[in-house]
């Protein structure tokens, strides 16, 4: 089985320079990735222990190299089974995968609690990059579930309201596909640390692709400046994170998400 060429500790290589950006896919790396060629990709796909086994052998295989490496995988591996889940916090991975595949889905979870700056940025992610957008939208509109559940179910069990707006439209959206991505990255917060580039999604029976994973936030930054990527205005107001309105306040990383209370995380990832 083929693997991905060595390379060089992350402490000998030199970032990559502007230039090294505008290349194609597969060319840039963000300081740490390997990269990996066009047959070795090819090499990574096992099927035939099921799923499971191939998420496993590609998140070890894959481990270290480019976004754009581990992107190019799942969309070349899985065509039209793959999808991308976006919060509209930025457009980077669907930026990516439009470099690689015009058309990729991209499944935004409108769950009627959104800033209107997110609703904003979905909007010009669908008015100007060349991916499908998927908006979805939950059972019950906010007015429906005020009257099963009461008034801000937000504030009282902010669990359930996740899993009514988040969790089982997610689910429902991702029916179709055997593959889906995020773009959740160990650096932002402890119930990420561990996550691997690709993974197997017990809960849905799929295969995981996490691509921005071994990134931080100035990989994101830069990437973005470079390529005039689409970012959510509440970015620059203040907002490290931004989730729906109720729940979202100012503050570094993820520390205005449901600020005061235990939780850390809507369901989505877990």
């Amino acid at each position: 089985m083929s693997t991905a060429a060595a390379e060089l500790p992350a402490a000998s290589r030199p970032a990559p320079d502007d230039r090294d950006l505008r290349r194609s896919p597969l060319s840039w790396l963000a300081p740490g990735s390997a990269t990996i060629s066009h047959a070795e990709l090819a090499d990574l796909y096992d099927a035939s222990d099921g799923l499971a086994h191939l998420a496993g052998h590609a998140g070890v295989a894959l481990e270290g190299c480019s976004p754009q490496t581990v992107l190019r995988w799942a969309i070349e591996r899985f065509g039209e089974r793959f999808a991308i889940a976006s919060s509209m916090g930025d457009a980077v991975l669907a930026h990516m995968a439009s470099e690689i595949r015009p058309g990729v889905p991209v499944i935004f979870l409108d769950t009627g609690y959104h800033f209107a700056e997110t609703l904003g940025t979905a909007d010009a992610v669908e008015d100007t990059m060349p991916v499908k957008l998927i908006r979805v939208r939950p059972q019950r509109s906010v007015a429906e579930q005020d009257a099963s559940f009461g008034r801000d179910l937000f504030a009282r069990d902010p669990d359930m309201c996740c899993r009514l707006r988040k969790v089982l439209p997610l689910r429902r959206a991702l029916a179709p596909y055997v593959a889906w991505a995020s773009g959740i990255r160990r650096d932002e917060s402890e119930s990420r640390a561990d996550v691997k580039v690709v993974e197997w999604d017990s809960k849905r029976s799929m295969v995981k692709i996490n691509p921005l994973a071994g990134w931080t936030q100035d990989d994101v930054d830069r990437y973005i400046a470079v390529n005039d990527v689409i970012t959510n205005p509440l970015l620059s107001e203040g907002y490290g994170s931004i989730g729906c309105a109720p729940c979202t306040l100012r503050g570094t990383g993820r520390s205005g998400r449901w600020a005061g209370r235990v939780k850390t995380e809507c369901g989505l990832h877990l």
